[in-house]
């Protein structure tokens, strides 16, 4: 299984564009994401000689602007893609889907979107104070699974025990996105890159809103599974 990482805060190489938020591209067909900018995220795709037309659905993780700005560009080349997102996305995210005549579908459990790819459904969390639902998608194949995150408002490893319960019995292979660490302490975040281990996950890709220093902290832990996500990397799982 192939992902592409189109969009985040760091290039492999000069002539791509980097900001805030993730796009990953998975096997070609399925893009969690969309980063701030269509404009930038539709160079990247050009630069990195990506299909767009053999895109088939996309998963936004949460309604925020840094999720979702690049999926208005793309609606509006590519009217009927699926967009899948969560009931409790603003009435304002639904009705432009639905403008942009993309097929809007809500997911509030865990839901096979593909031939042994997932979407969590909506997981709650919170951000400033308030209710925020978000959503991860997972790989399921011989390595184990592969979780993609967007922010992990609602907890990264609420989010792993989410996909334990609904993949019982399952390695997970890699845990890889925004982690939302970036305003924790190391005494909060090197518990959580330990826990990651304990409970046998075995490669770690924290990147985006996990912030620089816990970043570092889960690269001591993991060392040589540590993976460094950056705009133009290609992951094999």
């Amino acid at each position: 299984m192939r992902i592409q990482v189109l969009y985040d805060k760091e290039s492999i190489t000069r002539g791509l564009h980097v900001g805030w938020g993730v796009s990953f591209l998975i096997n070609g067909e399925i893009l969690f994401d969309t980063g701030e900018n269509g404009r930038w995220l539709l160079d990247n795709i050009k630069t990195l000689q990506v299909d767009t037309g053999k895109i088939k659905m996309v998963v936004i993780s949460h309604d925020h602007w840094d999720h979702t700005g690049g999926l208005w560009h793309l609606l509006k080349s590519r009217e009927g893609l699926k967009v899948y997102a969560c009931p409790g996305f603003s009435p304002e995210f639904k009705r432009k889907v639905k403008k942009l005549k993309g097929k809007l579908i809500e997911t509030d459990r865990v839901t096979e979107i593909i031939d042994n790819i997932f979407v969590t459904g909506e997981i709650a969390g919170q951000y400033k104070g308030r209710y925020i639902g978000e959503q991860a998608l997972v790989i399921k194949n011989e390595k184990g699974l592969t979780i993609a995150t967007g922010c992990s408002h609602p907890g990264i490893i609420k989010i792993i025990n989410h996909v334990r319960k609904d993949f019982p019995g399952i390695k997970i292979y890699l845990v890889f996105g925004g982690f939302h660490l970036l305003d924790k302490g190391a005494g909060e975040v090197r518990p959580i890159a330990e826990e990651f281990k304990e409970l046998g996950i075995e490669k770690a890709g924290p990147t985006h809103c996990t912030g620089d220093d816990a970043q570092i902290i889960f690269k001591e832990v993991y060392k040589g599974d540590y993976i460094h996500i950056k705009t133009g990397l290609t992951l094999e799982v």
